[in-house]
């Protein structure tokens, strides 16, 4: 059985490496860096909402926004239009107390978030309609009359 033995580039089977049992300062960083946080550093310091996922289709008459937002309700949500920019955003406070004989306790929360899109100039701004079920917040831009995609048509040649 033979033992194999990595020969460095300058062909000396010494160890030049007196630190063998200590990590090098490069791969000691690389360890900082790369590790994973705690979760105090990365988790939201409240039951907050983080920033929600939006799906946007286009269909040949509208374009659809779609942003998930469990837990919250109709009158949640603030959605505003202005020099072509919709904003959406929402705000909500959770505070509570319990008072016991010898103690209150008192836990609230704050969450918020706001998401703004730069409509194109093919939107219709005055017939935009929202809605909000089972999670989901729906917007709905209707384009102008001029921008929707006229079905293929057949031009005969006289």
């Amino acid at each position: 059985m033979s033992n194999l033995v990595t020969v460095p580039k300058n062909g000396s089977l010494s160890n030049t490496n007196s630190n063998v049992n200590f990590p090098n300062w490069s791969s000691w960083l690389d360890d900082i860096f790369n590790r994973d946080l705690p979760s105090v550093f990365t988790s939201n310091f409240n039951t907050g909402i983080t920033l929600p996922k939006v799906n946007i289709k286009e269909a040949a008459d509208a374009y659809i926004v779609e942003m998930a937002v469990p837990g919250l309700k109709k009158s949640d949500f603030q959605i505003d239009l202005e020099s072509q920019v919709l904003s959406i955003s929402t705000e909500t406070k959770i505070e509570n107390e319990e008072k016991e004989e010898n103690y209150t306790r008192r836990e609230f929360g704050y969450s918020s978030f706001k998401r703004t899109f730069s409509l194109p100039e093919t939107v219709d701004e005055d017939k935009i309609e929202a809605s909000y079920s089972d999670g989901i917040l729906s917007i709905h831009l209707p384009k102008k009359e001029e921008a929707k995609q006229k079905p293929a048509r057949t031009i005969k040649i006289s």
